[in-house]
């Protein structure tokens, strides 16, 4: 469920690359260009809590996230990786 809406970090590219889910290297092939610190991008409800849970998660557009990942991740913990207004 690639459900969450946030902004890439240097901290979660490494960390997603060290799970083996490398999306920093471009792959022509898919017509990926691959993501830099600042892109934003949807993410897997699942990886992003697992990352919020190593201390390296990506803010996010709380607005843009999917009611289904209510399922997997409480609105709480959404809510305080959520960016503010002025971001």
């Amino acid at each position: 469920m690639h459900t969450v809406c946030a902004v890439r970090t240097e901290e979660f590219l490494i960390f997603s690359g060290s799970r083996g889910n490398d999306i920093i290297t471009p792959y022509p092939e898919y017509q990926f260009s691959g993501l830099s610190t600042g892109d934003k991008w949807c993410l897997c409800a699942l990886c992003w809590l697992e990352a919020y849970r190593s201390n390296c998660v990506p803010p996010v557009f709380l607005e843009a996230a999917n009611g289904k990942t209510l399922k997997l991740i409480p609105l709480e913990i959404l809510i305080s990786k959520a960016l503010k207004n002025t971001e």
